[in-house]
Order: structure tokens, then sequence, then C-alpha cells
């Protein structure tokens, strides 16, 4: 091998470790980046899970607009509704679907860590307020002909 071959090969291989160390510095920042404080932030829209239905099923395009952003921040909602059913996801995490009588789709309400730990029982039919951050909203699913609820996660119980 030449020496301007040798050379060459050692830059290549100092830029792909230089390269990779890098690409994990990023991924770790990434991992261990602090979560949005959802609880201690202001809200930014209070309504009722029927409010909410309504505005996706009468239009979709401005409701996710109006609450959802591409970038990871969506609009922090409390909303108040009747419990129609809750569990416990096997992320251990409590899970409510709110829903009103008559609606045509309901809130799939996924709680923090703490949260859950921390939310007294609730049971079918008890009106609840919850705040978290809106995932997605309801829309008509073709394949299942239905609705999907809409989605809001890092909730806490508030009332």
């Amino acid at each position: 091998m030449t020496s301007k071959r040798k050379k060459i090969l050692k830059i290549a291989a100092l830029l792909a470790i230089a390269g990779l160390l890098i690409g994990a510095g990023v991924a770790y920042y990434m991992y261990n980046m602090p979560h949005r404080d959802v609880q201690s932030t202001t809200t930014d829209y209070k309504l009722t899970v029927s409010e909410l239905i309504n505005e996706y099923a009468n239009n979709q395009d401005a409701a996710n607009a109006k609450y959802l952003a591409e970038d990871g921040n969506s609009k922090i909602l409390e909303v108040t509704g009747e419990v129609l059913r809750s569990r416990t996801n096997m992320n251990n995490q409590l899970v409510l679907v709110l829903q009103n009588p008559g609606d045509i789709a309901g809130v799939n309400v996924t709680f923090g860590e703490q949260a859950s730990q921390e939310t007294p029982a609730v049971e079918k039919g008890q009106i609840v307020t919850i705040k978290g951050v809106i995932r997605s909203g309801v829309y008509y699913d073709d394949n299942l002909s239905m609705y999907v609820n809409a989605n809001i996660d890092h909730a806490a119980l508030i009332q």
C-alpha cells in the first residue's frame, strides 16, 4: 500500500469514528431529553368531550389545524366527560375512555406514570375533567365503518 492510500484510509476511519460518536451523542441527548411538563403548563383549551367530538365531526381539517402540531407540541386540553370504561395498559398506565351519551365517538385518555399511581379509582358513569396533550383527533375509518376515538396522552385527573 502506498503512503497516500494509508493516509486516506486513516482519515476515512477517523471520520467514520467521529460520525459514530456524534450520532451516539445526539441519540443519547434525545433519549434523555426532559419531557414536556403538561400538568404545570397553561391549558390551551377547556371543552367537553362532546364539543371536541363535534369539532372533528364537522371539520376534521380545521380541528387538526387548531389542536395538533407536527413538532409534537400539540395543544394542552382540559376535557370534561363521562367515564365509559377504565383499564390499565401493559405499561401499567391508567387509560380512561370518556364518551358522553349520544356522541359518535369518545376520547381515549392515557395517564402519565405518576398520575396513574396517584389517581383515585374512577367509576363508569362518573363525570371527570382531565388535562393532557391531544395526540390525534376523531376520524371516520372507512374500513371499520365507524368513528375512531381521539387520543389524549400525559393526562392527569383534575376533578
